[in-house]
This record gives structure tokens, sequence and C-alpha cells, in this order.
């Protein structure tokens, strides 16, 4: 199921909701949330929450996790712990775009939201490692 991008590449001046990504089997498992800001105006915040549903259609509440306001291009990650949100089958972004400065004019905001299960990156070095580390089948 993950890694995957729970919000694509995408350029917002307005308040949204990304896709809907169903968690598959692996529920339970920590996922590492990632926001990638590209491009931004200045004097603008973007406020990023993560949403949980048992069944696509009640949200709940509450996020299940939120950012803090951004209001400068970089990467910023943080850990969602799943085995606190037990039903929870299905995901989504929301966000929320404004200014503080000149708010006749529409915010602009250029940002991507990955998802991926917690340690994935550390997995795959070390096949990659072991992989590399193994000798080369002889040639007759």
């Amino acid at each position: 199921m993950l890694p995957r991008l729970l919000v694509p590449e995408n350029i917002a001046s307005a308040d949204g909701v990304g896709p809907v990504l169903e968690l598959g089997a692996d529920r339970e498992t920590p996922i590492v949330l990632t926001l990638a800001i590209d491009r931004v105006v200045e004097q603008e915040t973007l406020q990023v929450s993560i949403w949980g549903s048992a069944d696509n259609q009640e949200w709940g509440p509450r996020p299940l996790t939120s950012f803090p306001p951004k209001s400068y291009c970089g990467i910023y990650s943080q850990l969602l712990n799943m085995a606190r949100h037990k039903g929870v089958r299905y995901l989504r972004a929301e966000w929320k775009v404004s200014r503080w400065s000149n708010p006749a004019s529409a915010p602009l905001f250029e940002f991507c939201l990955m998802a991926e299960e917690s340690g994935l990156r550390l997995k795959r070095a070390v096949s990659s490692a072991t992989r590399a580390s193994e000798p080369a089948a002889a040639v007759a």
C-alpha cells in the first residue's frame, strides 16, 4: 500500500481536500507523513491536516494529526501512529491557505504530501546493502 501520495503535486490558491487513500491490511503500521512545499508567495500560511475514516463517509470531528502552519518552502515530516486509530481504514488530507498581508490577493502554494510506512527507507537501504555485499554468481 505505501508509499503513496496523499496529495499529488498541487498548486493551491484556495482551501482543498486531497484524494482518499485506502490503507489496506497494514492499518496499524506507523506512517511517516512528508509535506514538501516547493513554492510559496510571501506572507501566507498553509495548514495541512490528516483525517481518518472507517467507512469513507464519516471523517470525524477532529483530524488525526496536523502539521504546524507553514510559510516557507521546505520538507517537513511527522509520524502518525496508526495503532492509536485502530478503526481507521481510509486517510485524506485537507488544507487551508491564507494571507496575513494583502488579503485581497490569493495565496499560492505548490506542495505535495507523501505517506509511507515507518522504517521503509531503512528497510530499503538494508536490502540494497545486503544485495551489494553478496558475491556475484560465477560465470561459466
